[in-house]
């Protein structure tokens, strides 16, 4: 590989009080499969959004056919002759084949007022015969399978005579079969020199279709290996990398005998045959990379969305069909995104934390509002918010005492088993420390804890067993003692 079609140097990227990226490296070559890969929050989608225009570069240079450029915006990428097939598809439902290709760029009459459609479809079916494909220009994409539906924005990308074409976790959603139909089309690309940078977790992969591998870490960039000769241990030591010195969680497992939520056999078409059981006072931590469904886990024992599959609690079946039936059977969900999902932004604090146990005040048409007032003020001082006033709007205080006042208003409707999604996302560090000081205290009182967290050191530093998830499936359980970054990177990549 001699003919270098691009070299990203010293790409530096900040966002308020965050360093995205620092001094990072990237080169490409024609008709090379280059490999992209690093934890979550690496800093690989930032860099490709630089690239395609997305965001903009603070520092550092891209040279693209020998030329420095630095794209504004998505269509001066795609000009350029560099596209992204995004993880989740770009395409409009109600739109056909040809039309999506095509969208802004129609061939229309002298007057510009009526599409040519029998033109815009012979495009398209042009385009399809290049790629061996075979596809009908006029179907709707709703119509289409999800591997169709990726054929179509290869399609589009290719329209624009792409010459870098990048494809995140582009198998994420596909059968065997797609995906080695997927493999013969990146193929043709390859010998006609097109360049490709191909995000992907799953190193089996990795090893059948690329040329080198770019491992990122924290923001940086940390080497590039020949595929044929990395191996996967290699590129998960690279991934992981950092020596931590995490205090290890001093775990009595005989304590937890009593099993309090026993999930069997949970699917739905994010899940497939998900089986764990949560004992009393345990922490059970739940790790994976993006989309492994760690959520989509939570979502449906909360009943969120809807699943198959039996639920027992403290032995007993349940049926979860909502919201609702979960928190009357004692379970809080602390979602992810607390700001949409778990607080009344415009509501005080003390009207958070009430909110969920409202019935439980009220009597006929009257509320109690001293008791309301004397048992929210109670929680609050329990968990130490940081407010004003409790009639403070929830909206003003910082991330940190939002995350507690979700926590203070599950505790107040008397959940034993709470589900903690990402509990310190958009924390900083002295209230994440409360946050790990929280979670393990109440633990400690007898209440279950579900604990899911993109971050491995928290993973590590709060869980008494960790299960790892892969593509909607549990790849494995760890116990506290044998759980490292490497045992759980091993699993999070692990096919299903």
């Amino acid at each position: 590989m001699t003919d270098k079609i691009l070299e990203m140097k010293n790409i530096h990227k900040s966002f308020p009080g965050v360093k995205a990226l620092t001094d990072v490296q990237l080169d490409l070559y024609r008709g090379e499969v280059l490999a992209l890969i690093g934890e979550n929050g690496a800093g690989k989608s930032t860099l490709m959004k630089i690239l395609t225009g997305i965001y903009q570069k603070d520092r550092g240079s891209i040279v693209y056919k020998g030329k420095e450029v630095a794209p504004k915006n998505t269509k001066e990428a795609q000009e350029l002759g560099i596209s992204i097939i995004h993880q989740e598809l770009n395409l409009m439902q109600d739109l056909t084949v040809a039309e999506n290709i095509f969208i802004g760029r129609e061939p229309r009459d002298k007057l510009q007022f009526f599409l040519k459609d029998k033109e815009l479809n012979k495009k398209a079916e042009e385009l399809f015969q290049q790629l061996n494909i075979h596809l009908d220009p006029k179907t709707k994409i709703a119509e289409l399978t999800v591997a169709k539906q990726q054929m179509v924005e290869i399609a589009k990308a290719l329209s624009f005579h792409a010459k870098i074409l990048i494809m995140d976790e582009p198998t994420a959603a596909l059968t065997d079969t797609e995906i080695s139909t997927l493999f013969k089309i990146i193929h043709w690309l390859k010998r006609e020199g097109v360049g490709i940078i191909y995000i992907s977790h799953r190193m089996e992969e990795l090893k059948q279709i690329s040329d080198r591998i770019v491992v990122m870490r924290d923001g940086e960039y940390i080497d590039t290996l020949e595929t044929a000769s990395a191996n996967i241990k290699q590129v998960v030591s690279l991934m992981v990398g950092r020596k931590l010195h995490i205090e290890q969680k001093a775990t009595n497992p005989s304590r937890w005998k009593e099993i309090a939520l026993e999930v069997n056999q949970l699917n739905n078409r994010y899940l497939k045959d998900v089986s764990f059981q949560l004992k009393k006072g345990e922490i059970l931590g739940f790790a994976g990379l993006v989309g492994a469904g760690r959520t989509e886990v939570a979502r449906a024992i909360f009943g969120a969305d809807p699943s198959t599959g039996i639920i027992k609690i403290h032995g007993k079946t349940v049926s979860i069909k909502q919201p609702y039936d979960a928190v009357r059977h004692g379970i809080g969900y602390l979602s992810e995104d607390r700001k949409r999902f778990g607080l009344l932004l415009e509501q005080t604090v003390q009207e958070n934390i009430a909110a969920p146990s409202l019935a439980h005040y009220t009597k006929f048409t009257f509320m109690h509002t001293k008791k309301i007032k004397k048992e929210t003020q109670s929680y609050s001082n329990q968990l130490k918010v940081k407010t004003p006033s409790m009639n403070q709007l929830v909206k003003y205080l910082s991330g940190g005492n939002q995350q507690k006042v979700v926590i203070a208003k599950w505790l107040l409707k008397n959940c034993d088993i709470l589900i903690f999604d990402e509990p310190t996302r958009g924390i900083d560090v002295g209230a994440k420390q409360e946050i790990y000081d929280l979670l393990e205290s109440l633990a400690k009182q007898g209440k279950s804890i579900i604990m899911i967290s993109s971050e491995l050191p928290e993973v590590l530093r709060l869980s008494d067993r960790i299960i790892v998830m892969n593509e909607g499936r549990t790849t494995g359980e760890l116990p506290q003692h044998d759980a490292n970054q490497e045992s759980i990177m091993e699993l999070a990549t692990k096919q299903a």
